[in-house]
């Protein structure tokens, strides 16, 4: 093999698409009788097209009506089995494409539960589920709506220009360029039209949501300063590129789906043309199948743009697909700095600096140094995007630090516990979803911690109380209902030290700021025991809280090295 060949196969081994379609475990019998079986579609209704045209010409000459019967039969059958072999190879191609997904979706779950426990628990549940989902079915439907029509298509449309040159090579040519062009320009142009409209629109798209939430929250500075009319006006120009980007778009798929009738008639034209050079050379039945067989060749290019732009889709799936394994891949292959335990109930973190591998670093030029010990009270605010779900997955030990090291107690993972903003509701009842914190909590600590965290009088309106099953899981009970029920498998946990990512999340102002008080107070009457250490990620504290400490991540610039003693006050 050339150098050429193999810098080829090494580009496909590596596109994501190529990637993303091992996973579908195709085996090669289903393929083969998928395609086959579109083949034969395909192929019948190509042998119907040939078959009545001779049928027409030859019973223009009214021979014998006995002499036609095998032809009829044949016509009737071929009208019968094409339909047939259409509806057998959408049951086969789906029952493919159904397998492949399911088997997909178990090799993506067994590739992320057996990486690293800090990468599958800092995926948001939105993101894992469009990957695991909507992505997914975008990687089966290349099978369906692309990959099976193209090779029907390469293989009815050669078949076609084969038949056609057995009448005339001059025909066969102008046939095989006509379905060249519709089976790979007028995709082309589709697909390009769809790429700079999706280009255009986005980068509309971020300008106008710039501009108007720049508008919404600044709106009493900006009409200070005069500035208001200037922001609406560039929102008005961005929603009017958003309009144009799409016409573009679509003004690129009108030339590609214009391509498809005007090959249609070049083609027919010629075989016209020829037709009419070969009227003394050949039989009237040779010039029917001459004319009508073109008509019917350019049906198996029909699906070829839908299948490009199913192609384009179905890409762009499989990029993000395949981006996850190989981040998880990546983070596996990090060896954390090595820790020794503190002997003590403290999370200890000397010159820290956190990120997620490849991306942003937090943490300052020297990093941060923070002591939690027994009993404290720590809170953690800023912007989103500043670091603070990272820097508690880093001082659970589910991301290894980028530079510094963390310590635990005694060293042990089970003695910090990560609780994340969006657990998981599990389709049991509403016991087990707090056993899984802790597998021995009798039922008196289960209903006193439901109370606790407000969901007492929820609970006992449930038919089956603490054993009703939660039938849809998290859309069994509402946003606050779901928060609090995530927060009550937190205070059931038995380990020294909790971190909490957004515990006031999805309930209203008042109950948020309570139970985040609760939270950070370490006394005797506060949801969590004194000596335990709790540290809280949040976008806005309460008023009058007791936290030992608030650390403002979004304020740690790279030339900053905070020092975080959070040590109980006395």
């Amino acid at each position: 093999m050339s150098n050429a060949d193999n810098t080829s196969v090494r580009g496909l081994q590596g596109d994501p698409l190529w990637r993303a379609l091992g996973l579908l475990g195709l085996r090669g019998r289903p393929v083969a009788r998928s395609l086959l079986l579109g083949i034969l579609g395909a192929g019948s209704a190509l042998a119907l097209a040939a078959l009545s045209a001779w049928l027409i010409t030859r019973a223009w000459e009214m021979p014998p009506v006995l002499s036609l019967s095998v032809a009829v039969t044949a016509v009737r059958a071929l009208g019968i089995s094409r339909g047939l072999f259409r509806y057998l190879e959408r049951l086969a191609t789906h029952d493919l494409a159904f397998d492949a997904m399911s088997t997909a979706r178990s090799r993506l779950y067994l590739a992320l539960a057996g990486g690293p426990a800090g990468y599958s628990v800092g995926l948001r549940r939105g993101e894992l589920l469009s990957r695991t989902g909507t992505d997914v079915d975008e990687i089966g439907n290349a099978l369906i709506r692309a990959v099976i029509p193209i090779g029907v298509s390469m293989v009815v449309s050669g078949a076609a220009v084969v038949i056609m040159a057995f009448v005339s090579l001059w025909a066969a040519l102008v046939l095989a360029m006509a379905l060249l062009i519709c089976g790979v320009v007028a995709p082309w142009l589709a697909v390009r039209g769809a790429r700079i409209a999706a280009r255009a629109e986005s980068a509309a798209q971020t300008r106008n949501a710039g501009a108007i939430m720049t508008v919404l929250d600044h709106a009493a500075e900006l009409a200070v300063a005069g500035r208001r009319e200037v922001l609406l006006d560039e929102a008005r120009v961005a929603e009017s590129d958003v309009a144009d980007a799409a016409d573009r778009g679509a003004m690129h798929g009108a030339w590609a789906n214009a391509v498809v009738p005007l090959a249609v008639g070049v083609s027919v034209l010629a075989a016209a043309l020829v037709g009419i050079g070969l009227a003394d050379a050949v039989s009237p039945m040779a010039l029917g199948v001459l004319i009508l067989l073109p008509l019917s060749a350019f049906e198996s290019t029909g699906p070829m743009t839908e299948a490009a732009l199913q192609l384009q889709r179905s890409h762009s799936s499989a990029r993000r697909i395949m981006s996850m394994i190989d981040r998880a891949d990546d983070f596996g292959h990090i060896v954390p700095p090595v820790a020794v335990g503190t002997g003590r109930n403290a999370v200890v973190a000397r010159g820290l600096c956190w990120g997620w591998p490849g991306g942003d670093v937090f943490g300052g030029e020297d990093g941060m140094d923070l002591d939690i010990e027994s009993g404290s009270r720590v809170a953690l605010i800023g912007p989103s995007g500043c670091g603070k779900s990272t820097l508690l997955l880093t001082l659970a030990g589910l991301l290894p630090p980028v530079t510094g090291t963390v310590t635990r107690p005694g060293n042990e993972d089970y003695a910090v516990r990560y609780f994340a903003e969006d657990g998981h509701i599990f389709t049991t009842s509403v016991r087990e979803n707090l056993l899984v914190s802790r597998g021995d909590a009798p039922d008196s600590m289960i209903i006193d911690v439901i109370d606790r965290v407000g969901l007492g009088e929820w609970v006992a309106g449930l038919p089956q109380g603490i054993d009703t099953p939660l039938d849809a899981g998290a859309d069994s009970i509402s946003g606050g209902q779901r928060r609090r029920l995530l927060l009550a498998r937190a205070l059931i946990n038995e380990a020294p030290v909790l971190l909490l990512d957004e515990p006031g999340e999805n309930l209203d102002r008042h109950d948020s700021d309570r139970l985040q008080r609760e939270l950070l107070d370490a006394s005797d009457e506060a949801l969590v025991d004194p000596d335990r250490a709790v540290v809280v990620v949040t976008h806005r504290l309460p008023i009058h809280h007791r936290a030992d400490v608030v650390i403002d991540l979004g304020r740690i610039s790279p030339s900053e090295n905070p020092v975080a003693d959070t040590r109980k006050r006395e």
